[in-house]
């Protein structure tokens, strides 16, 4: 039998990608939307939809059992689309009770459910300054509480095998960004792969997920993933 992969977020920008490679590889996966109306979109990519909520511990505790994946994707965020500027202040405050309680409900459940991998999405433009490239071993910056607290999580969650993937800024369809908007970008695309990736070698621990030629050291995951970001000309 196929694994079973339980990915909440799956109608989010890198959840959209992430959903038909895994079904392509041969995976079995459950999809979670807040949005009753975008369960057909899952069911069209092959993928079981979940309606629930990530701040309803009950009901996602149940949702995961009922599954009952070998493999949980955490890549739940609440941030204003194209990150509008104007619209940044309160989706910060939201994302941060993602990361923090909400990763803890979904911890929480597949422990309960005996999942026995966790792979969930975090950041990589929130490292201390500092000479030299920036690998995952650079601290920090003090304010990062709340990825702090969702790594934290995951890396610690008892019987389960934890993978942080620290993702560059996202850009491409769905993201609201056509372009790069920094040094420490990622497409989207590029990010789907990752994942994917992480999923099949079953690598464990952080990585840096970012395109080349900035700030930050890909050079781990292209190591243990075998991961590679595509070349695009004109973005």
């Amino acid at each position: 039998m196929p694994e079973t992969i339980f990915l909440a977020g799956a109608t989010g920008a890198i959840g959209r990608k992430l959903v038909p490679l895994l079904i392509g590889a041969g995976f079995a996966v459950h999809g979670t939307t807040r949005r009753p109306e975008r369960q057909d979109s899952l069911r069209a990519l092959g993928a079981t939809p979940v309606v629930v909520d990530v701040f309803d511990a009950k009901a996602l505790a149940a949702a995961l059992l009922r599954a009952k994946p070998d493999i949980v994707i955490h890549q739940l965020t609440d941030l204003p689309f194209g990150l509008d500027p104007a619209q940044m202040e309160e989706g910060r405050i939201r994302n941060a009770r993602i990361r923090e309680i909400g990763t803890k409900n979904l911890v929480d459940a597949a422990v309960a459910a005996c999942a026995g991998r966790m792979i969930s999405q975090s950041i990589a433009w929130s490292y201390q300054a500092g000479d030299g490239p920036i690998t995952e071993d650079t601290p920090l910056q003090e304010g990062a509480t709340a990825i702090r607290t969702l790594e934290s999580l995951t890396l610690s969650a008892p019987g389960i095998a934890g993978t942080v993937l620290r993702y560059g800024l996202l850009y491409g369809p769905g993201t609201g960004c056509d372009a790069p908007a920094g040094s420490t970008s990622l497409h989207v695309d590029d990010a789907a792969s990752a994942t994917l990736l992480a999923v099949q070698t079953a690598a464990i621990g952080i990585f840096n997920v970012v395109e080349d030629g900035g700030p930050v050291s890909n050079a781990k995951a292209k190591s243990i993933l075998g991961w590679r970001p595509l070349e695009r000309n004109g973005e």
